[in-house]
């Protein structure tokens, strides 16, 4: 059995499905995909992820993708760091990114929007349709953290006199939620 994009973005989808399961059937509608191959593909996914043979980082990345459409690289403080992004069929618009340390190690891989962030209102935060950065871009004053599991971001916002929290997987928004008591 072949590991290919639809799987990998199966995968993806299967810890999506934490926060934004309504979001994830319709998208496994969509792909003419099931529950089952869902959790096939996440369990194939874990099972090479820790395999003490199987390729590591985004060596395991690329067997999946393939090679990477862009290649780029980004300063982080003094450091150089390289860039690789796939644009994925069920997520149009935007392209999974790994950030690659000097050393070769995968720092982070998430979602972003390819060139400038989206300039978003309050009304545009629709799971599925913005990323981290553009949250970041469009709310002065957004406080990103890490979130309660791995490959989970929170961003807390203000909006008309609220706090807000933006959930994402993957730096993809899943749901906003009313945030935690602070400024508003």
């Amino acid at each position: 059995m072949v590991f290919g994009v639809r799987e990998f973005q199966l995968a993806l989808m299967h810890r999506m499905r934490d926060l934004n399961p309504e979001r994830v059937a319709e998208a496994l509608d969509a792909m003419g995909a099931t529950r089952a191959e869902l959790r096939a593909s996440h369990a194939r996914w874990t099972r090479t992820l820790h395999a003490p043979r199987g390729p590591k980082g985004v060596a395991l990345v690329r067997r999946a993708l393939g090679p990477a459409p862009y290649r780029g690289v980004r300063p982080a403080g003094s450091l150089r760091c390289e860039v690789l992004r796939w644009p994925l069929p069920a997520f149009p618009g935007l392209e999974f990114e790994v950030l690659l340390g000097p050393g070769g190690e995968m720092w982070n891989q998430w979602f972003v929007r390819p060139g400038a962030p989206a300039a978003l209102t309050f009304d545009d935060l629709v799971p599925w349709t913005c990323v981290v950065a553009d949250v970041g871009e469009s709310f002065p004053g957004a406080v990103q953290m890490e979130g309660p599991a791995p490959q989970h971001w929170t961003v807390d916002l203000d909006h008309g006199g609220s706090r807000h929290r933006a959930r994402f997987v993957y730096g993809l928004l899943q749901r906003l939620d009313p945030g935690p008591p602070g400024p508003a």
